[in-house]
């Protein structure tokens, strides 16, 4: 078999062989063993950049540390500075891997990783995708995904998909007529797996069941979808399982690190303990017990060119009771940190309960297809929703009377439907936003 997909990092200068055989004998070590190699790797990493990497230097404020929990939490305003000064000793843009955050945060950034730590990023994807018997070399990977519009950037893009065997759908536009054509790609082309960003393959799931069809007897060669990017609800995962007639696996992840979690075959959201240290904080940077909510804050141990030491990245989150050093699971993502409704009487709720509370009633007959809510002043919130029919006045009242039940009373909704929501330059729709 023609290894198009390795050939294509290793002409790049990916040492992806180096990296894999590193990751092996990581994921190899025994519970006692890996306690060793974390330390030492958060040890070797932290002294790695205090002493070739000035950026770090000053935001410790030393050279030296004694104790883990006393250095600096990293945020993305720090990062928010020309690369360059940011860059570690000896590492320029020609020697690295360098992208840029898609800024669904709200504050985008450029980052680095050094070739080894970004071979070691697909190691870590391969390995986990190989559980669910994916082959980045044969496996055919149907792409819901954005994709630049200028001409250049827009031809790389493509070019990527050819050595990475995908054929990618244009998300910008999912109405019932593209997605008709989306139905006859998957009719005609022997895919083995779709990946993408939740909201717009649960468009297509819901299209599905409209036609009463399910993918997999139109395209049997279809063996699972892997979703990312946004928040998968229960009852989305149900519906796609159904009109898919294959696994959902749920992956977690942000460009400037790795794989965060990726559900495995028992169905935990694992979370990469090879190449990340993943902490849980409370809001005096204290670790938290497993099970109880707190910030997600990541350290990269490979990542030379650029620290990722004690890094927020906006999302709050619950260990399981159960994690260990070795197999940490994610029992809980709870969203992003700015996702947050402050209510008037100083209750503050993740934005996310509103989406709960209205998808619950606004879906159950499946008028609706997507909606987004924003709160625009501390007691006025603003739904838009994607819908064959407008909502009536039974349905709204539903919502507020579930609202004052959950919530508090006096809160004011408008509903608004559109033809199409907004969503970010590569394709992601913004669930809840708060404007207060």
């Amino acid at each position: 078999m023609f290894r198009i997909f390795d050939l294509s990092l290793l002409i790049n200068g990916f040492p992806l062989k180096k990296a894999q055989n590193e990751l092996d004998k990581i994921v190899a070590l025994s519970n006692e063993e890996y306690f060793e190699f974390i330390e030492n790797k958060k040890r070797e990493i932290v002294n790695y950049h205090l002493e070739n990497n000035p950026f770090y230097q000053e935001l410790v404020g030393s050279k030296l540390f004694n104790n883990w929990n006393d250095l600096p939490i990293l945020n993305k305003k720090n990062l928010q500075k020309p690369l360059f000064e940011r860059l570690s000793k000896g590492y320029t843009t020609k020697n690295i891997y360098v992208n840029k955050t898609s800024g669904s945060s709200g504050e985008p950034f450029i980052f680095a990783k050094d070739k080894y730590c970004h071979a070691l990023t697909w190691s870590s994807i391969v390995h986990r995708f190989a559980m669910h018997g994916i082959n980045f070399n044969s496996s055919y990977q149907a792409r819901f995904y954005g994709i630049p519009l200028d001409f250049i950037g827009n031809k790389k893009e493509r070019l990527k998909d050819f050595l990475s065997r995908r054929y990618r759908f244009p998300i910008f536009d999912l109405s019932d007529k593209v997605l008709e054509k989306i139905l006859i790609k998957f009719q005609n082309n022997p895919f083995d797996y779709i990946n993408g960003y939740t909201s717009s393959i649960v468009l297509f799931a819901k299209y599905l069941e409209k036609k009463n069809i399910i993918l997999t007897d139109i395209c049997p060669t279809i063996k699972v979808c892997i979703v990312t990017s946004e928040m998968l609800f229960a009852d989305d995962k149900k519906l796609m399982e159904k009109q898919f007639g294959i696994p959902i696996i749920n992956e977690y992840g942000v460009s400037e690190l790795d794989l965060i979690a990726f559900e495995n075959q028992n169905g935990e959201w694992q979370v990469n303990a090879e190449t990340l240290f993943v902490e849980v904080l409370d809001e005096n940077n204290n670790p938290v017990p497993n099970g109880i909510s707190g910030r997600i804050v990541i350290t990269s141990l490979f990542n030379k060119a650029h620290p990722f030491i004690r890094y927020e990245i906006g999302d709050t989150g619950v260990l399981d009771e159960k994690s260990t050093l070795k197999k940490p699971i994610l029992k809980t993502l709870v969203g992003r940190t700015n996702d947050i409704a402050i209510l008037p009487s100083g209750k503050i709720t993740p934005g996310l309960t509103f989406y709960y509370i209205t998808k619950s009633i606004i879906e159950d007959d499946g008028n609706v297809k997507e909606f987004t809510i924003k709160q625009t002043k501390i007691d006025s919130f603003e739904v838009e929703y994607v819908s064959e029919m407008e909502l009536n006045g039974e349905q709204i009242q539903k919502i507020n009377i579930a609202i004052e039940l959950y919530l508090e009373s006096n809160l004011n909704f408008t509903f608004t439907r559109k033809l199409t929501l907004n969503r970010s330059n590569r394709g992601k729709l913004k669930q809840f936003k708060s404007m207060v």
